[in-house]
């Protein structure tokens, strides 16, 4: 960090952030989440991470072998959970498993109790009604809604600063042909719209991120429309203008970064908006497909398995978490970008 060479405008924008000590920690403890997310196989996984077999090493999680290659005698899949094959492996070797041996779709076929099952040794945050592990379809979970999170956040609004910048630079014509399009769209019945485009096309995730970028490109619009409004009658602007400057070299170079305050003040925002549409499909059954890691389907589960309080707890506070430390990092984003914060 000391090798980076930062203006004074952004050192003073690191410090305020860093003052913002819920921000702060709420930005630490999102990025180990995260991480940890994004490295879900090797935390949760019904396949050991490594195997040693006869002074061979083998990483089953990132490819398969068939059994015969740990003693068995089917030229088949391996199953790790197989008692012959677990001793195979401990008389010529042993194995190193994850932290929570089963992964998001692995039904426990050995519980002997009813499914929900309560919370256990076994199973820390308890089963599903399908005998799956809560945890590792938490985690699993909490990575698909990040991830598509951060693209729909991405794509939309990439084309709402775009679609905000060409209004507010040009104004006219241009400005109110876009602003009519806007106003038409934006008041489309965009639930039934969705049930209408989830019953044509087979749900997934990129099918979901283009119907939702179709309705969520227009939240920074507005904003990004009011602030080159705003300085597209600047003096450096109209500098540029007189020195020959393009139309797109003056909104890109010297008005875009200067409306990118307002706009990136808003983004942790539009990330938590992104987050909460997925969870509703999901919840709706209009979402990721059927046995697909979702916190909405695990929100579902708890509303159809009341005697099961730890499933609807689970997704409920997992996503209370996730969001109250979105919006405390956005609080944080907000207060370095301000101006008048002084620290």
């Amino acid at each position: 960090m000391n090798n980076i060479i930062l203006s004074p405008l952004n050192k003073r924008r690191i410090a305020n952030f860093r003052s913002n000590k819920r921000g702060y920690w709420s930005l630490v403890i999102f990025t180990i989440l995260f991480v940890i997310c994004l490295v879900a196989e090797l935390v949760a996984n019904d396949k050991p991470i490594f195997v040693k077999y006869d002074d061979n090493w083998y990483i089953p999680i990132l490819s398969d072998h068939p059994e015969t290659v740990y003693g068995g005698d089917f030229d088949v899949e391996t199953d790790f959970y197989d008692p012959y094959i677990l001793g195979k492996i401990e008389e010529h070797g042993f194995a190193i498993w994850p932290p929570i041996p089963f992964s998001y779709n692995t039904i426990d076929f050995e519980m002997r109790e009813a499914q929900p099952a309560p919370p256990s040794f076994r199973h820390w945050l308890g089963t599903d009604d399908l005998g799956r592990d809560v945890l590792a379809r938490l985690i699993y979970g909490f990575r698909i809604s990040i991830l598509f999170g951060l693209a729909l956040t991405t794509i939309s609004s990439v084309i709402g600063i775009a679609a905000g910048a060409v209004q507010g630079y040009f104004g006219g014509w241009i400005d109110l042909g876009f602003q009519r399009v806007i106003e038409i769209w934006s008041g489309l019945p965009q639930l039934f719209i969705l049930i209408i485009l989830a019953s044509l096309f087979a749900p997934g995730f990129w099918t979901l991120l283009f119907i939702l970028v179709l309705f969520s490109w227009m939240s920074l619009t507005g904003l990004v429309r009011a602030e080159f409004l705003r300085a597209r009658n600047f003096e450096y602007v109209r500098a540029a203008r007189a020195l020959g400057m393009t139309d797109y070299r003056i909104m890109y170079r010297h008005v875009l970064p200067n409306a990118m305050v307002a706009t990136i003040t808003f983004l942790p925002f539009v990330l938590n908006g992104s987050i909460v549409a997925l969870t509703s499909l999901d919840f709706l059954g209009l979402g990721m497909p059927p046995g697909s890691p979702s916190l909405g389907e695990l929100l579902a589960q708890g509303k159809n398995n009341l005697q099961a309080p730890w499933l609807g707890m689970t997704a409920f506070f997992a996503i209370a978490i996730m969001l109250s430390l979105l919006i405390f990092i956005g609080e944080a984003v907000r207060d370095a970008f301000d101006p008048r914060k002084t620290f």
